[in-house]
Parts: C-alpha cells; structure tokens; sequence
C-alpha cells in the first residue's frame, strides 16, 4: 500500500511546498514509497490522505476536523526533524 502524504501550509504553495520536497528526500533515501502532496489550511481536512504534516499552529485550526494522523513539524526548514518524523510515522504503520 503506498502512503498519501499532504503537507500543509495557510495557501498551499510555499512552505508546503518546502516541506514536501523535504519529505520525499526521506523516503527516497530510505526506499519507502508515498505520495506526498501540498494542500492548504482550508481544504486540508476534505483531501483524501492518510496522515498531515503541518506546523503546530496551523494543526491547532484542524486538530478537532482532521480523520487523518497529524505529524506537526516545528520547523519545516529542519531536515533532521522531517527525517526523524517521517520514519516515526513509517514505523508506526508496522
């Protein structure tokens, strides 16, 4: 089964859009399979995906919506903390 990851940011296409690429970094060097995608802070909780990653303050507008895992990340710029996050989450699909 292949995993649908959604990285959100407040539009979609910036922050998000960082996120993702440090995502598939990580399953690409760790050789797991997932779909990652962008998606904003609007439309995040209707788009079909299995977990969410997001900041922690735009995780508290979802948290009570969301039927989904959320992975919050503190900074989307720290790769170790996307790395270390992203294979949490594989490791709990085991």
């Amino acid at each position: 089964m292949k995993v649908k990851i959604q990285t959100v940011c407040g539009f979609g296409c910036g922050s998000s859009l960082m996120l993702r690429m440090s995502v598939e970094e990580v399953i690409k060097s760790n050789n797991l399979e997932a779909d990652v995608f962008c998606g904003d802070i609007g439309t995040c909780c209707s788009n079909e995906c299995d977990v969410i990653f997001i900041s922690k303050e735009l995780a508290e507008r979802i948290s009570s919506r969301a039927k989904v895992p959320i992975i919050i990340i503190s900074n989307f710029m720290n790769k170790a903390e996307v790395k270390e996050k992203t294979l949490a989450y594989f490791a709990s699909l085991n």
